[in-house]
């Protein structure tokens, strides 16, 4: 087998794992798309690998960009502060253990209404504040995992090029 193909075959396993880890915050996600993009790039050495490249981190780079922006404006919208995601993320670790499949979302929006509930001191607003987070966090996400998804088939029709005109 050509080492070629072996590095094709990692990088796109890489790749899907970089978008499982959009989904589940516990993973790597862009960042391990983008690296795959780069030893994918430098394995081929063509200047298709680098097109590839270049286009795929415009890609992962506007998806983690846009996630950013558009968390960070709805939870300022909400002056949810930053201390609340980062209990809730780390209650959604916990949870990712404890409760296999779901633990996640389950630890993450129950650390987020914990924290906003001490904040605020009020079980309603802890709610509406929390749920005004999940949703901006879920919408950062679907915008990082739609960009993603353009990297990945950028570099599959990469792939799809550079192994037909070998």
């Amino acid at each position: 087998m050509d080492a070629q193909i072996i590095w094709t075959i990692v990088c796109g396993l890489a790749i899907m794992v970089g978008a499982v880890g959009i989904i589940v915050p516990v993973l790597p996600g862009s960042i391990l798309i983008g690296i795959s993009l780069l030893v994918w790039a430098l394995t081929t050495g063509s200047t298709l690998g680098w097109v590839v490249f270049g286009v795929g981190i415009v890609f992962v780079a506007a998806g983690m960009a846009s996630s950013a922006v558009l968390t960070g404006r709805a939870m300022k919208k909400q002056s949810i502060p930053g201390r609340s995601v980062v209990i809730g993320l780390l209650l959604g670790i916990v949870g990712f253990f404890v409760i296999p499949v779901v633990g996640l979302l389950v630890g993450f929006a129950l650390g987020l209404f914990l924290s906003e509930l001490a904040r605020q001191k009020d079980a309603r607003a802890a709610v509406s504040s929390s749920m005004a987070a999940i949703k901006a966090t879920g919408l950062g996400i679907l915008a990082e995992f739609g960009f993603a998804s353009l990297a990945a088939g950028t570099w599959g029709l990469g792939v799809l090029i550079h192994f037909l005109n070998r």
